[in-house]
């Protein structure tokens, strides 16, 4: 994948020399298209450098419209924290804010990321071959926590001396299992746990403290994160922005999140997502507690915790795991630390998660299967 093109178009926006850019999947220019977004789109949004569509891993995707400044102050607020700049890896799609994070950062530091090739999908052959052709002092990459569970995963020792030369390995969208986390700190990764979407020009959050400049508030046990990282809003859905963003009397800007947790002495928890509950025969049941106790049975390497649509029960528990550990071993280790009722109903062994092209897991395809009669 050759960023080149992209990146000629995103510093003519960021400069002001051309217009907004969206980069959408593509069968030219290696995978990705970059298409100017006409002035008329932008709803009277001024200064907006770049579109980019949500995953859509659980519904509709939105147009996230981001100015230049969002994009500059996040570029600067993750050197600042980081203490330094330098070459980044490409390894994620360039139409997902993290692809497009690695861009920008890139601009601002005066340097040339190096692209994966991803064609083919990410593997550690891929991972090393791209990373050898690095050649700043100081190297950074962005990675998904399926990514880096696949690099850790009886890894070689040219993929432990490849992750090792990384200055930072920024480790973002999603949860990491506890599993993938000890495997890192036991090679002594120099590893950064991000929290940020594409309505914060990424990642905002970095090991559970706001990077300079970012605030984060919760409401209602909602998380709300403010600043000049804030997108500007929604494309062709006013409502929707309305919901989501707003500017307080002190002229701050704030999105609200779909995230629970609480915020204490500065350090950031993210319990779940508020739509996380399963109601289950009307009770209600937290999808990330089950999953945060299936993660610790021994032999799971990875697994997703969704709702299923059920006539009788209105929803059940579905799970979908990768591991050679049985359906009772999970059944009983969630019996013993939430209940009966928290036991998943729907459970699906696999050789590996479904994922999108962002590398987050493919819950909606998840859902189908596990919803699919069985055999």
């Amino acid at each position: 994948m050759n960023p080149d093109s992209a990146l000629a178009a995103l510093s003519a926006s960021l400069n002001g020399d051309g217009p907004a850019v969206e980069i959408l999947p593509g069968a030219t220019n290696n995978g990705y298209l970059v298409n100017p977004v006409p002035v008329a789109e932008l709803d009277g949004l001024r200064d907006i450098a770049a579109v980019v569509r949500t995953s859509g891993s659980t519904g509709t995707p939105k147009r996230t419209a981001l100015s230049v400044e969002a994009l500059a102050t996040s570029s600067m607020a993750t050197a600042e924290y980081l203490g330094f700049e330098g070459q980044w890896l490409l390894a994620l799609p360039l139409h997902y804010v993290a692809g497009l994070a690695v861009l920008t950062r890139s601009l601002y530091a005066g340097t040339r990321p190096w692209a994966m090739d991803l064609d083919t999908g990410f593997d550690a052959a891929g991972f090393n071959e791209a990373a050898s052709a690095l050649t700043d002092s100081r190297r950074l990459v962005s990675l998904v926590p399926t990514q880096l569970q696949r690099l850790l995963t009886e890894p070689t020792g040219q993929t432990l001396a490849t992750l090792k030369r990384f200055d930072a390995i920024l480790l973002g969208g999603a949860r990491a299992p506890r599993a993938v986390l000890e495997e890192a700190a036991r090679h002594s990764l120099k590893l950064h746990l991000t929290y940020g979407s594409s309505e914060t020009a990424g990642g905002c959050v970095y090991n559970a403290r706001a990077l300079p400049g970012v605030r984060v508030k919760t409401v209602g046990g909602r998380i709300w994160l403010g600043g000049t990282t804030i997108a500007s809003g929604y494309l062709g859905n006013p409502e929707l922005t309305s919901r989501h963003f707003s500017v307080d009397d002190s002229g701050v800007r704030w999105y609200a999140t779909d995230d629970l947790g609480s915020f204490n002495d500065g350090v950031l928890s993210v319990t779940g997502r508020a739509d996380d509950v399963i109601i289950t025969g009307g009770v209600k049941v937290s999808a990330a507690e089950v999953q945060h106790v299936l993660e610790a049975v021994p032999g799971v390497e990875a697994v997703t915790v969704v709702p299923v649509p059920d006539a009788q029960w209105g929803q059940q528990i579905g799970a979908a795991y990768v591991g050679n550990c049985s359906p009772e071993a999970l059944a009983d280790a969630v019996r013993r630390s939430l209940g009966a009722v928290a036991v998943p109903r729907r459970v699906l062994n696999l050789p590996a998660l479904p994922l999108l092209p962002n590398g987050k897991v493919d819950r909606m395809q998840l859902a189908s299967r596990l919803a699919a009669p069985s055999d």
